[in-house]
């Protein structure tokens, strides 16, 4: 897919209070390590994760998301009624229904006409969001869209530790270890067809690509203990994530790469999907990318799920690691297994 007058004019995000060592979560697992013989300190080595953030208890995902569209709009000088369309892609929810999208609209004072859904698909939904956006206002829909989302880790992580402090298995713990990498945010992205308005970088185009026998390798939802009584489960098949993983980047790299018309040495920056340490060293290596050319935030910010790569972006924007003229790759992947990949001249 290629565009050729959409353009991402802002990109804003808003972070929780509350800051969580990875040794304070080794701490809390300390009977189970030991238990299972097993020295404290393995987390952080492997993920290379030192910190992230958690919400507040009973924090509503809406929430972060109207903080980060305010802000959003903010930046570029506009009102929610200049929005045509919001769509709201992250994997947490307020409810199951009305959309999520809704109260942010109310909120942000969405015109009675703009376009508000929900749009899910794990870890690549912003990405997802982003085209869904793109494409209407290639087809002359929308003239300008926002694409929000929030991600919070704090009940997972807490209820999959209780879970192991009743019962300190090993494979139960090996699949909870991606559980422990969760980080908490919120960002926003505006796209519009308006090369003037904010810094617009212009959004090129990109490819998809999925491996869905793989979709059992990584699942977050509830299951019924007994009739009226559920509990939250994640599990993740860390290996088989990887493995499979980097097959389906490696083929997504090389369609992207030709769709965009691109070398691979010429690609002057990338941003990724936040994991760890050991994904992105994987990663990188497979494709062949040097590690000057990446920007992390997973040391100090956990995976954030589907806010983990804009907000990146948006971070690496602040810093200057982004600059104008780069041609920049945005690669996502997420647990289905789908990998969407942006091409953006910032």
């Amino acid at each position: 897919m290629r565009y050729q007058n959409v353009y991402v004019n802002a990109l804003s995000y808003d972070l929780p209070d509350e800051v969580v060592t990875t040794a304070s979560l080794e701490e809390a697992l300390r009977p189970v390590y030991q238990t299972l013989h097993i020295p404290v300190g393995q987390l952080e080595a492997i993920t290379g994760i030192h910190e992230r953030r958690w919400w507040p208890r009973h924090f509503k995902v809406s929430d972060g998301a109207i903080a980060a569209g305010a802000k959003a709009l903010s930046a570029l000088g506009l009102q929610g009624s200049d929005v045509d369309v919001l769509v709201y892609s992250g994997v947490c929810r307020d409810y199951q229904e009305p959309a999520t999208a809704c109260r942010i609209g109310a909120e942000l004072g969405l015109k009675s006409d703009a376009t508000l859904y929900d749009l899910s698909n794990a870890c690549v939904g912003v990405l997802n969001g982003m085209i869904e956006v793109a494409n209407r206002i290639a087809l002359g829909q929308a003239t300008i869209g926002m694409v929000v989302s929030c991600e919070s880790s704090r009940d997972v992580n807490e209820d999959s530790l209780q879970k192991l402090l009743k019962n300190p298995d090993m494979n139960v713990l090996k699949g909870s270890l991606a559980t422990f990498t969760g980080g908490s945010g919120a960002v926003a992205v505006i796209l519009s067809r308006d090369p003037s308005l904010g810094k617009a970088h212009r959004l090129l185009g990109g490819v998809t690509r999925n491996d869905s026998a793989q979709h059992d390798l990584c699942k977050w939802g509830f299951q019924r203990l007994r009739h009226t009584v559920f509990e939250q489960i994640m599990t993740t098949d860390a290996i088989g994530v990887m493995k499979h993983g980097v097959t389906l980047g490696i083929k997504t790299w090389q369609a992207f790469l030709e769709e965009m018309e691109w070398l691979s040495d010429r690609v002057d920056k990338i941003i990724s999907h936040q994991v760890g340490q050991t994904h992105r060293k994987t990663v990188l290596n497979a494709l062949g990318i040097p590690f000057v050319k990446d920007y992390e935030t997973y040391s100090y910010l956990g995976n954030m799920g589907t806010v983990s790569l804009p907000l990146t972006a948006a971070i690496a924007d602040e810093k200057g690691f982004l600059k104008s003229q780069d041609q920049v790759g945005w690669l996502g992947i997420g647990s289905g297994l789908n990998c969407l990949m942006l091409g953006l001249e910032w």
